[in-house]
């Protein structure tokens, strides 16, 4: 009987009921915090943002805060004019990851967006820029342990090595047979 009923769709899910820059807007190049409203955000999880310029450069953004009202707002680095793609992944109430994106553009000469209230007397963590708490592009903790793995490997293939020299009666670099 249920089969023949089919099923009925969940509504547990978080949906974007507005953005700051809103999808299609245009917005002045000045623009450093984004902003986005979820209907029933209760997960728990904030949602992670991304964004891409239109020469497929990576716009750093900061960690989003999450406001009483469910606005996610994040600090951004300045905006290449252009069209920016938003990618956003939020995870709903009943634990599926949700991902979506939308595009704005960027313009010299346009209006300045204001973030919303909700977003005003929040401290937002700075975007990630790659500058002094970075190796490589890589945070200092991935660096470290980038850096001590290589280490790990080069002194194992130097413990092997000498292993296989003792081994097969090889004279050491420098060294004459005996």
């Amino acid at each position: 009987m249920l089969l023949l009923l089919g099923g009925t769709p969940a509504y547990a899910h978080t949906a974007l009921e507005d953005a700051t820059p809103a999808p299609g807007a245009k917005v002045a190049a000045g623009t450093d915090v984004v902003a986005l409203t979820f209907k029933d955000l209760n997960s728990g999880v904030p949602p992670k943002i991304g964004m891409v310029g239109a020469d497929g450069t990576t716009v750093p953004v900061g960690a989003p805060v999450i406001t009483d009202g469910g606005t996610a707002c994040a600090a951004v680095s300045p905006l290449p004019v252009g069209v920016v793609t938003l990618t956003y992944t939020i995870t709903a109430g009943d634990g599926d990851a949700q991902t979506s994106a939308f595009q704005f553009e960027v313009m010299d000469g346009a209006k300045p967006v204001e973030p919303p209230s909700a977003c005003a007397d929040l401290s937002l963590p700075a975007p990630d820029t790659g500058g002094a708490g970075t190796v490589l592009g890589l945070g200092r903790t991935t660096a470290t342990a980038v850096l001590a793995g290589a280490v790990a490997v080069i002194a194992g293939g130097g413990v092997v090595a000498v292993r296989r020299r003792r081994r097969t009666g090889l004279p050491a670099e420098g060294g004459a047979a005996e």
